[in-house]
């Protein structure tokens, strides 16, 4: 038996426990994904969650966010948790400060990167959704994952005939959604060509790819959180479990993925939890809770 059994979290690949369960005691800051991994697969936030956030408070590490959401559609969780720190929206390409609800910065896609990806969307019938500061435009309003989004963020799209109807020049994020998941990995393959140096595509959800500028992803919005946080990188946790949340398991000293999280997804982590719907959240709060008190007592 090693220390790290006592957390109930499991190493990936040829990681060494005795370093994971040390790395997990120095931690001073934690940074979530949201959808699959802070909430369950129906969008709640539970019980289990709320009481561990709670408890990585009390003993003095701090707690934030960072998801594929608009800052608009982040604010329920936000609030609920108390959440006192910047977080990240749109993958990392838009920082909100939570006392004025402020936006910090944001990286905008360019016009030519936005008409290319949206001509070569519909090229092959894929629903595309714009966002546009806290507002989704979309052109199909009765697209399949329509409802699921209004649901997630909180609050309608806006319907247009067209998107040139809307600011081409102020685009966030362009989210791709298809129940197709192979035509998506093909057009995350395709996109990365076309639009290499202009944007970068990512898959949030197995039915999502989004696109997004360049320097919006999540390692550099959490390279920026811990920044204005005071916490060098290699104190700071991540938790998440889609390709979209590699790039902060790459930076962060310490990464927790969720169990339902692919093969390819956990080799990028440090640590696997439990899946998002057993708690795995809570788990890897509770379990970085006992790496730390049994560090302090010198275990």
């Amino acid at each position: 038996m090693n220390a790290l059994d006592a957390t109930g979290l499991r190493v990936t690949g040829a990681n060494d426990p005795q370093k994971a369960f040390d790395a997990l005691a120095r931690v001073e800051l934690v940074i979530s994904d949201c959808d699959g991994t802070l909430l369950h697969t129906d969008k709640s936030l539970g019980n289990a969650a709320k009481e561990a956030v709670s408890a990585l408070r009390a003993a003095g590490v701090r707690f934030t966010v960072a998801s594929s959401r608009p800052g608009k559609g982040m604010r329920a969780i936000v609030e609920a948790l108390a959440i006192d720190l910047p977080f990240a929206a749109y993958n990392g390409g838009k920082l909100v400060d939570p006392a004025d609800w402020k936006m910090l910065n944001a990286h905008l896609l360019s016009r030519a990167a936005v008409e290319a990806a949206l001509q070569s969307l519909e090229r092959d019938g894929i629903d595309a959704w714009v966002f546009i500061d806290d507002q989704w435009h979309i052109t199909n309003p009765d697209g399949e994952y329509v409802p699921l989004e209004r649901r997630t963020v909180g609050y309608d799209p806006v319907v247009v005939k067209r998107f040139e109807d809307a600011d081409l020049d102020s685009v966030e994020k362009i989210v791709a959604s298809s129940k197709d998941g192979d035509l998506l990995t093909r057009k995350n393959a395709e996109l990365d060509e076309t639009l290499k140096g202009r944007a970068i595509t990512m898959r949030s959800q197995a039915y999502y790819l989004d696109i997004t500028h360049p320097d919006a992803n999540k390692g550099a919005g959490i390279r920026e959180i811990a920044r204005l946080a005071g916490v060098p990188l290699e104190n700071v946790a991540v938790l998440g479990d889609m390709s979209n949340d590699v790039a902060m398991f790459d930076v962060a000293g310490m990464s927790i993925v969720m169990g339902q999280a692919s093969e390819e997804v956990q080799a990028h982590a440090t640590l696997v939890s439990a899946t998002n719907d057993e708690d795995g959240f809570a788990m890897g709060l509770n379990g970085l809770l006992v790496a730390r008190k049994r560090g302090q007592r010198g275990v």
